[in-house]
């Protein structure tokens, strides 16, 4: 991914202009985690999780781009998680992990492209506070709706927060970190 601004970024101003550097540097820091990694050891396993680092890029790839969806779509986009099986869940689980057939550049290519769609989303939406009912899920209050807004933040929120894992499993697999 590109530490670069793509030229609708370089033309927003205000709010979308700061949520989209956020979420770039949200990015930034998560892509920055698997520099010089090869497939093997960006698939790697290195605490009692199942994450690794390649898994959790193709995660938040995943999450981003079902956010965006949901901000152009409403809850038809998302799934009704109140009904999911174990299998379901199993399902879901394999976006942790970097299976057979998937590579590092093929998952940082995808990430790239999900990206791209959702800074396009964030500079062509007529109106941040769009609002959807959150799709049913054990972990949302009933009821509930987010406005495109908080759906951007939730999006910088998780995209921040698996860069910090990805950082930890990072160091445990050479000794490389993101800062310091």
């Amino acid at each position: 991914m590109s530490d670069t601004m793509n030229p609708t970024e370089q033309s927003l101003t205000g709010e979308r202009a700061d949520l989209l550097e956020s979420l770039r540097k949200a990015r930034h820091f998560l892509t920055f985690t698997v520099r010089d990694l090869d497939d093997e050891q960006a698939g790697r396993r290195t605490t009692e999780s199942e994450l690794c680092p390649g898994g959790l890029i193709k995660h938040v790839t995943s999450v981003e781009r079902s956010w965006a969806e949901f901000i152009v779509k409403g809850t038809s986009a998302m799934p009704d998680f109140t009904t999911f099986t174990e299998e379901d869940f199993a399902r879901r689980a394999d976006d942790f992990r970097m299976l057979p057939g998937d590579t590092l550049d093929g998952v940082l290519a995808e990430y790239a492209k999900v990206a791209e769609r959702t800074d396009e989303l964030v500079a062509s939406l007529p109106d941040l506070d769009v609002s959807h009912p959150l799709p049913k899920a054990p972990w949302f209050e009933a009821n509930a709706s987010w406005s495109a807004r908080r759906t951007l933040l939730h999006i910088i929120a998780e995209t921040a927060q698996h860069a910090g894992h990805a950082d930890i499993l990072r160091e445990h697999i050479d000794g490389a970190k993101s800062m310091g």
